[in-house]
């Protein structure tokens, strides 16, 4: 599994009150341009071409759970798949999710996988979030 980088302004917009991350529609879009922990707004990401079951903007990355225990903030959520249709997806080699609710597409972070990937026509590829620990915590 691929680590998680967050996006520094994530954490100037959760205090900001940008992000209501139980409810706000968060969503998962493919790169294969590197990310910056600069990055802010999706227009700061070089998204890969819409087709082939690939969806401009990404795909919803569904609510597990949103809940904080003995004062540690958890997110998690359903893992994300990009099936291949009629030609490939990519190449990507970032995944980022960030929160489509906000005009602006605020950012939340990204994962690296190293190397360049394609999903070719029939196959899929999924995004898996870490069940356990969640995507994010917050203490």
């Amino acid at each position: 599994m691929a680590a998680f980088n967050k996006f520094n302004q994530f954490v100037a917009d959760v205090a900001n009150k940008v992000h209501n991350l139980g409810s706000d529609t968060l969503k998962v879009m493919l790169s294969n341009t590197a990310p910056a922990a600069t990055n802010a707004i999706k227009t700061d990401i070089t998204e890969i071409a819409a087709g082939n079951g690939y969806t401009a903007g990404g795909a919803q990355a569904t609510l597990v759970s949103s809940a904080q225990s003995s004062g540690t903030y958890t997110l998690k959520l359903n893992n994300v798949t990009f099936t291949a249709s009629a030609g490939s997806i990519g190449p990507f080699r970032y995944c980022v999710l960030y929160n489509a609710t906000p005009a602006n597409g605020n950012l939340i972070g990204w994962y690296d996988y190293g190397t360049a990937l394609t999903v070719t026509s029939s196959n899929s590829f999924q995004v898996q979030f870490d069940a356990v620990n969640g995507v994010l915590q917050l203490a």
